[in-house]
């Protein structure tokens, strides 16, 4: 099958890229590289340089084939920035979205994968959420997906869509066989950052936030494995082609780390004793998110294959490794 990947040149969206290229599909990435690494594309997958809303590049594209659905990664992601810049992220996330689906919907695509958030949750009194938690986001970043989330619901009832937004929780390590992971220089995730400060990438790392009210302090989270990440999103596609009802589904674990116990692990994995500075809360973060993921469980048949943040963390560290090693070679 022939399969379009907005966003492919990113963290996630290449491990999609590989996971469908894996399983024999044909796949299509756009990708702007303004935050995408163009390193990052698979070789055999076909790309098109340019704007995923942008209907010269859509129509470049599909080409003469038709195109069987669509996985859509684009947009921007940071918190922080969302708070500080939100009519970024309401057009980027928001706008180009409804751009893209109207394409889609001319052209007669009628299967979407949507990269949803966890952050659609907000501040949930349980520290663990269900798909049917009241979504209360606390920042224009959660706002502006489940804008995205509702529009998706609109247009499946009035138009035929068939969809499935899978909310992540917290989407770290990388690819086992390391063709991809995480290379966005600017990337702010816990992970990502502390493989650098252990290599000495960077001059160790900040906690945003001692004082939440969880045991150590710092802020709790589910991280889930790349990898399964994107084995959810194909098995995501699969149910939709056979014909599986729309809606929302959580991505993630069910347990969850704090901040603390994650750098205690790294340190452990890498053998550095990097830096670590407490700092205050960041703007838009709530204290403690769990998925659970009962309802992608049953709904799939899912098993994740790399539930261990010890595996998880070993990924990310040699991923990190390889990646310093390949950009001082100017690759």
């Amino acid at each position: 099958m022939r399969f379009l990947v907005t966003g492919g040149a990113g963290y996630i969206g290449s491990h999609l890229a590989w996971a469908l290229l894996d399983r024999g599909h044909d796949v299509v990435i756009i990708d702007d590289l303004s935050t995408g690494v163009g390193a990052l594309i698979p070789n055999d997958a076909t790309f098109v340089h340019g704007d995923c809303a942008d209907p010269k590049c859509l129509r470049a594209a599909y080409g003469p084939e038709p195109i069987d659905g669509v996985f859509h990664f684009a947009g921007s992601v940071v918190v922080p920035e969302s708070v500080s810049d939100p009519i970024k992220y309401y057009f980027n996330n928001t706008t180009k979205t409804l751009e893209l689906l109207r394409f889609l919907l001319d052209r007669g695509t009628r299967h979407f994968v949507f990269s949803s958030t966890a952050a659609v949750y907000g501040q949930p009194v349980t520290d663990q959420v269900t798909e049917d938690t009241p979504t209360e986001p606390i920042n224009p970043y959660g706002r502006s997906k489940l804008m995205i989330e509702w529009i998706l619901r609109d247009v499946a009832a009035a138009q035929g869509l068939h969809y499935l937004a899978l909310r992540y929780f917290n989407v770290a390590g990388a690819d086992p066989q390391l063709r991809t992971g995480q290379a966005t220089p600017e990337a702010t995730h816990l992970i990502k950052v502390a493989t650098g400060a252990a290599l000495g990438a960077r001059d160790g790392l900040t906690i945003f936030g001692t004082d939440f009210p969880t045991p150590d302090g710092t802020g709790v989270r589910d991280y889930i494995h790349v990898s399964d990440l994107a084995d959810l999103h194909v098995l995501a596609m699969d149910d939709l082609l056979a014909g599986g009802t729309s809606g929302v589904l959580n991505c993630g674990y069910g347990r969850g780390f704090s901040v603390r116990e994650v750098i205690d692990t790294l340190k452990d994995v890498s053998g550095s004793d990097f830096p670590v500075h407490d700092g205050p809360r960041r703007a838009g973060d709530p204290a403690a998110l769990i998925a659970d993921p009962s309802r992608t469980r049953e709904r799939f048949s899912w098993s994740p294959r790399h539930d261990d943040l010890t595996e998880i963390v070993e990924s990310a560290l040699a991923w990190e490794k390889a990646w310093l090693a390949r950009t001082a070679n100017g690759a």
